[in-house]
């Protein structure tokens, strides 16, 4: 059953295999670590874009060494997960620095880099070196529940040491950097989570999830996510100069990013023009400023996570005391600072990105 499991996927990457991908087949170290770290969180079809536009920016791992943290915060703007952006840059550092800029050629000191996992290890030394080692994602997870018709939950300690181990075993080591992309590819194109194409599966003879009607039960978690609710409202101070805004340096979501002035609550504020001016004068000291606009709500749904908020834009004739420690920028400038993409749908919104400050509060 094993053998055979081994043999068909290989089978199918050789002769039914289309998925086309930029990194398929690359043997650069470099460029096999930015697509997965680029994949870990995000989607294939959103991830591809962000791969080929941060490749043809930081082509190899000096340019992404030297490249100031805004550069690169900038073109990972949108991804998400903003720690992966952060080990980026200090692993390509330190490889740079401290490895006279060679990425290590075995798993075991590939696991030693700051944010590379069993998974990114497995993947870089199987790609780019050819070693046997098995890459586990969630597509293969899916695959070898499935198949066997193990019911362990994927995200339990046991069940991800099972299926690691059962990885490995099947793992056809004369060509590993094949196999693992076969597998991978197979649960991403024909072993789907919803609507698996069982039809043209070539697993499907030996398949237990599917001989005994389980392909929808399989596979099995056993944490429930529980989301928390996060209620933002965010005010846009502008003066004739510019907008106010500050980096955020908490270990928070967006930690590095940039934002407006913040107000988080535990309940959604319904703001009204009384409410602002109470808030301003008691909070802020400011009595001098106009209510431009208060935006419409808007939601952006997390992993644990969903915020909710709105947008008050003021505008005021100088920059108070209260806020001094804002950085006041214009526009063409406010387009080369990273934003979070919360932030970032109300700014394309409203035309602030690449227009005049004139522009914007007409």
């Amino acid at each position: 059953m094993e053998n055979n499991f081994t043999r068909n996927i290989i089978n199918w990457h050789l002769e039914g295999n289309k998925r086309i991908m930029p990194w398929k087949g690359e043997k650069d170290p470099y460029k096999i670590w930015i697509s997965e770290i680029i994949l870990q969180q995000t989607r294939v079809t959103q991830g591809l874009a962000y791969y080929n536009n941060f490749i043809e920016v930081f082509p190899d791992l000096k340019s992404l060494a030297e490249a100031p943290n805004e550069a690169v915060f900038k073109a990972w703007e949108g991804l998400g997960y903003y720690s992966r952006c952060k080990h980026l840059l200090f692993t390509a550092r330190y490889i740079l620095d401290d490895l006279e800029g060679k990425f290590p050629e075995t798993y075991e000191n590939l696991l030693k880099l700051k944010g590379i996992g069993p998974y990114t290890a497995a993947a870089i030394s199987s790609f780019a070196y050819g070693l046997p080692h098995a890459v586990v994602d969630g597509n293969v997870f899916r695959v070898l529940a499935r198949f066997f018709g193990e019911a362990i939950a994927i995200d339990s300690v046991k069940g991800k040491e099972l299926f690691t181990g059962l990885a490995n075993r099947l793992l056809f080591k004369e060509d590993s950097a094949a196999y693992n992309q076969a597998l991978m590819d197979f649960g991403a194109t024909i072993c789907k989570p919803q609507l698996p194409d069982c039809f043209n599966c070539v697993l499907q003879q030996e398949c237990v999830a599917y001989n005994s009607g389980l392909v929808n039960e399989l596979p099995v978690k056993e944490k429930r996510l529980i989301k928390r609710k996060r209620f933002f409202t965010y005010f846009i101070f502008m003066t004739d100069e510019g907008v106010l805004v500050r980096k955020r340096i908490d270990k928070d979501i967006w930690e590095n990013l940039y934002e407006f002035y913040l107000v988080e609550s535990s309940k959604e504020l319904h703001w009204k023009q009384k409410d602002i001016k109470q808030w301003l004068n008691e909070q802020l000291g400011i009595n001098d400023f106009s209510i431009i606009k208060i935006s419409d709500p808007y939601t952006q749904h997390l992993t644990h996570q969903t915020l909710l908020g709105r947008f008050i834009t003021v505008k005021l004739p100088i920059v108070p005391a209260s806020l001094k420690h804002f950085l006041e920028l214009n526009a063409d400038e406010l387009s080369l600072v990273p934003f979070p993409k919360f932030i970032n749908r109300h700014l394309q919104d409203q035309s602030f990105l690449g227009g005049t400050i004139e522009k914007i509060l007409v």
